[in-house]
Order: C-alpha cells, then sequence, then structure tokens
C-alpha cells in the first residue's frame, strides 16, 4: 500500500478544511456536553433518588449504535452539522455526567462541612470547593470524551458531514488508499494533541497538586 504525496500536496487546501469542521463538531459536541451534564451530575450528586435514573438513561443513550442515532435524528434535524453534533453530543453524556458525578463524590465531607462552617452558602461550595476538588476526575472524562468524539465525527459521513470521514469514503468508493491513509493519520494527530491540551489545562488548572507534588 503506497502513498500518492502528489494527491496530498495538491489538496492540502481541502485536507485544512475537513481538518477543522472535525475539529469543530468534536469540540462543539464536548461543550454542549459538560454543558448539560455538569448541571445534572449535581443533581445525581445531591438527589440520590434520581441518581440511577440519570446515570441509567445516559447509559442506554450510549447503547445506541452511532449511526442509528444519526439517522433517528435525520427528520428532526435534516442532513446539517446540527444531527453530527447533537448525535456526539449523546455519547459524551455518558462519559462527563458519569465522571463529574465520581469527582463530586470524591470530595471530602469533611471540606464541605468545613465551608459550611466558615458561612459558605451552598452554591459557592460547590463552584469553589466541590468543582476545583473533582476537576481531576472531571479532565479524565473530557479528555476521553474529547478523543471520542473526534473518532466519531466519522462517522457522519452517512449523512454528508463527517469531516475527515469524507476521506475515508472517497478512498474506499475509489479504491484509492491515499486519502484514507491520510483521514486515519489526521484524526489520530487531531486526538493525540487535543489530549495533550487537555492535560495542559488540567495543569495549568490545578496547582495545588503541583505544589503537593
Amino acid at each position: 500500500m503506497t502513498i500518492d504525496w502528489s494527491w496530498i500536496s495538491g489538496h492540502t487546501d481541502d485536507l485544512t478544511t475537513l481538518t477543522i469542521s472535525h475539529l469543530q463538531a468534536a469540540l462543539t459536541a464536548v461543550l454542549l456536553g459538560l454543558l448539560i451534564s455538569l448541571p445534572l451530575a449535581v443533581i445525581a450528586h445531591r438527589v440520590r433518588p434520581l441518581r440511577g435514573f440519570l446515570l441509567g438513561a445516559s447509559n442506554v443513550l450510549f447503547t445506541i449504535p452511532s449511526i442509528a442515532v444519526f439517522v433517528l435524528l435525520l427528520p428532526v434535524s435534516g442532513l446539517t452539522r446540527t444531527t453530527t453534533v447533537i448525535g456526539l453530543t449523546i455519547y459524551t453524556l455518558v462519559v462527563l455526567l458519569r465522571n463529574t458525578v465520581e469527582g463530586l463524590d470524591a470530595v471530602p465531607v469533611k471540606t464541605k462541612e468545613a465551608a459550611k462552617a466558615m458561612g459558605t452558602r451552598p452554591l459557592r461550595t460547590l463552584l469553589t470547593v466541590e468543582f476545583p476538588l473533582a476537576l481531576p476526575v472531571i479532565m479524565a472524562g473530557v479528555r476521553i470524551a474529547t478523543v471520542m468524539s473526534i473518532s466519531l465525527v466519522s462517522v457522519a459521513t452517512y449523512i454528508g458531514d463527517g469531516g475527515l470521514g469524507q476521506l475515508f469514503t472517497d478512498g474506499f468508493q475509489r479504491n484509492f488508499p491515499t486519502p484514507v491513509i491520510v483521514g486515519v493519520a489526521l484524526t489520530l494527530l487531531l486526538a493525540v494533541v487535543a489530549d495533550a491540551l487537555l492535560v495542559a489545562v488540567q495543569y495549568v488548572l490545578t496547582p495545588w497538586k503541583r505544589r503537593r507534588a
């Protein structure tokens, strides 16, 4: 299996456009997943009867095949980027929701009681004590969700989107391996770079861990 380097040099603009489109879809889904999962996780953490229901519902959504999710969304949002983002967001929820709940559960009770004894209001305790201490576990979920979303964007090729996944379709249809190889390489590169950047973000946001080390 050989690579046609002239094809790559002749399609740099297209590759750049597809890479940006791929990344935008994945990151948008992760951000939306965070916006949805954070308040749901707080509810699941504090209202125990709802915990099993919320986590169970997210697990059920995760079991639906990705292609089926996109197909089911077509009557609602059509062949648009919106369908891709909604589908990817659904898959991020199970990781982000569970990790956020586990992170909040891991916050020491004595720490929360100390904040309460100092007169800190519950919302401020959540924002300034619980979420910061839960951040390492939450960020682990964000990293998993981001890499997973980057890999799943390609599936949206079946509905006319898919970012770098369009290279797979093009290569297979023409029995031309170069686009497929390039698409796989760029997808892996995006995942590695995104994960490394998130590790750096976590490092910056958790200075107390550096001091402890």
